[in-house]
């Protein structure tokens, strides 16, 4: 077995005002710096995280002596028209009725496809795996955004759920193991072990 945290950025301004920030490159807010300095994280081998800013600085806040690996495919969803605005924004749009008629079933107009972006997602995080079980690491971390990990989660994890039921917030996650002998055969591989941050205090 070896050890995971899955962890999406903290805050950025578009978050806090409920934007749908996706290839919008932003930075952390004072806000978000904040929220990871008040908290623990566990501790990681092996540093991945999504090429935007908001989870580079988030890595680099929480493990500052690690290598970053950066993963092309755990950026988050483009979200086409509907790109760094908010449902009141978006209110009064038709294509944004739909899609919520939808479930979030609908591609994003002129984005991404929720079944590309899942498959995106997933070789990314293989990568990563196969990555760690190459090299006998006993820990990682991947800091990427929520979308990617409900993904991931929906996937893999044994306590099986559905996406939307996968959500995390801002600088939170969740704290995995892997099994190399039977990953990615089943979903007996992948253990969800913790919720995180779950120990209140600065690092």
């Amino acid at each position: 077995m070896f050890r995971m945290v899955l962890l999406r950025h903290s805050f950025t301004e578009g978050n806090l005002k409920k934007r749908y920030i996706g290839t919008t490159d932003e930075p952390l807010c004072p806000e978000g710096i904040r929220f990871l300095e008040e908290h623990f994280y566990p501790e990681a081998e092996h540093v991945f995280t999504s090429p935007l800013r908001r989870c580079v600085q988030t890595a680099r806040m929480l493990y500052p002596d690690r290598r970053l690996h950066i993963i092309e495919e755990l950026a988050e969803c483009d979200f086409g028209d509907f790109e760094n605005k908010n449902y009141l924004e978006l209110s009064d749009n038709p294509d944004y009725q739909r899609w919520v008629d939808s479930g979030g079933l609908l591609p994003f107009p002129n984005g991404e496809s929720r079944e590309t972006f899942k498959w995106r997602t997933l070789n990314g995080f293989r990568r990563v795996v196969y990555y760690c079980l190459n090299r006998g690491a006993r820990s990682a971390a991947v800091v990427t955004h929520g979308g990617n990990i409900m993904n991931i989660m929906e996937e893999y994890a044994y306590s099986h759920r559905d996406y939307y039921q996968w959500h995390v917030d801002n600088g939170c996650g969740y704290v995995v193991e892997i099994d190399e002998g039977s990953w990615g055969s089943n979903r007996e591989g992948f253990y969800v072990m913790a919720r995180i941050p779950h120990i209140p205090g600065r690092r």
